[in-house]
């Protein structure tokens, strides 16, 4: 049996909740286009974002620690990935539209700059004179406009559900494009990415700071929230080696999302959600945490926030990471003879400092740093 378009359009309308994102009932496309065969919309969308080059550059993008710091610490990609994974777990759980929230997750950090949010702060600060730099305002251009991939339009050609999803991603590092439909709450699928974002980078940098012995398990073990982890996993501090690190980070990510689905589901139930109309008019997000969950995370997250992305070791990358990313963009603004064709072509279709910006937020740590070797080390290649 051929699972072409249409059936799987009626899988959905037979399995998914009512007040889920149906690919039958999608918004369209800015620019008019045929659908495939044998995928939904939703499915065609993941797929395009998966094969752009912004989706690859990511496996060489900080997430905290640099990539050339090991092999075994988290990058963009891989957040990227176990942020689709989570992703695809609440969906499933509460009866959504999982192609939909994998999509989001996949294209949600397409626009990170090299080095993480110190590159991001660096940008925005060179910005300042042209409105700024925005990861989820690049990762909307990198959709709409800069990957060239298409003959017959710029970027992507999304759905209009998955460019919502994208530039409404909140969290406590992402705040939303106020533009875009405010008068209405996403759909419960971008609420998922939401989610799924925070799960991941709490439980996966908690992993990765005691990895690298950045932090301590003694101190991490007076957070409220993993302490009452350790006592009920029977794991003593004084001899947490690495089986243990792993079974905590599994442990916790169990644990979290099994309570935003109960706690979600509850929720949809008590407002008398039905559809995804009732879904936007809400008053607010109606995926999240149970209180005492959200508690319990906002002081993990206070805990990193003081022990691990301020740790003087990260700053000093965060030095570094500013000082590349200002003297690659001053060279460039000064002399754009040394930009590449394709990039001088980019300044005068938009302007010589947004062209090089995007140029600059394209980068992989490494490219930077070699760039930066190129330009002012007299004794390298140019």
């Amino acid at each position: 049996m051929l699972m072409t378009r249409a059936r799987l359009e009626g899988a959905e309308r037979a399995v998914l909740a009512p007040y889920a994102a149906f690919a039958d009932a999608s918004r369209g496309r800015l620019h008019p286009e045929g659908e495939s065969e044998y995928r939904t919309a939703f499915q065609k969308d993941r797929d395009r974002v998966v094969h752009t080059s912004a989706f690859r550059r990511l496996e060489y993008k900080t997430q905290v620690l640099v990539n050339f710091e090991g092999d075994y610490y988290r990058t963009r990609l891989t957040h990227t990935l176990e942020v689709a994974q989570v992703a695809r777990s609440l969906a499933r759980a509460l009866g959504l539209n999982e192609d939909l929230s994998e999509t989001i997750a996949l294209a949600h950090d397409l626009g990170h700059p090299p080095f993480g949010h110190a590159g991001e702060k660096t940008l925005d600060r060179l910005a300042q004179g042209i409105g700024g730099f925005d990861h989820n305002q690049q990762s909307l251009r990198i959709v709409t406009e800069l990957e060239q991939r298409y003959p017959g339009f710029p970027g992507l050609n999304l759905t209009w559900e998955t460019i919502e999803g994208i530039m409404k991603h909140e969290t406590e590092y992402d705040v939303p494009d106020a533009s875009w439909a405010p008068d209405d709450q996403s759909g419960l699928e971008a609420q998922v990415v939401n989610a799924a974002d925070e799960i991941a980078y709490n439980a996966h940098d908690l992993d990765d700071g005691l990895r690298s012995g950045h932090l301590d398990i003694a101190r991490v073990a007076e957070v409220p929230l993993v302490g009452r982890l350790l006592d009920e996993l029977e794991i003593d501090p004084r001899t947490f080696g690495p089986p243990e690190r792993v079974r905590v980070q599994r442990e916790l990510l169990g644990l979290i999302i099994t309570d935003v689905v109960t706690h979600t589901a509850r929720r949809l139930e008590a407002h008398d959600v039905r559809t995804i109309d009732d879904v936007r008019r809400h008053d607010g997000p109606l995926l999240a945490p149970s209180p005492t969950l959200a508690t319990g995370l906002a002081g993990l997250k206070r805990f990193l926030y003081d022990n691990f992305y301020f740790h003087y070791r990260l700053i000093r990358m965060t030095r570094k990471a500013d000082h590349i990313l200002e003297r690659l963009y001053l060279a460039y603004v000064d002399a754009p003879a040394m930009l590449s064709p394709d990039v001088r072509a980019q300044a005068e279709a938009l302007g010589l400092e947004r062209a090089v910006l995007d140029y600059l937020s394209g980068m992989t740590d490494r490219f930077a740093v070699d760039e930066y070797r190129r330009l002012f080390d007299p004794t390298s290649l140019t």
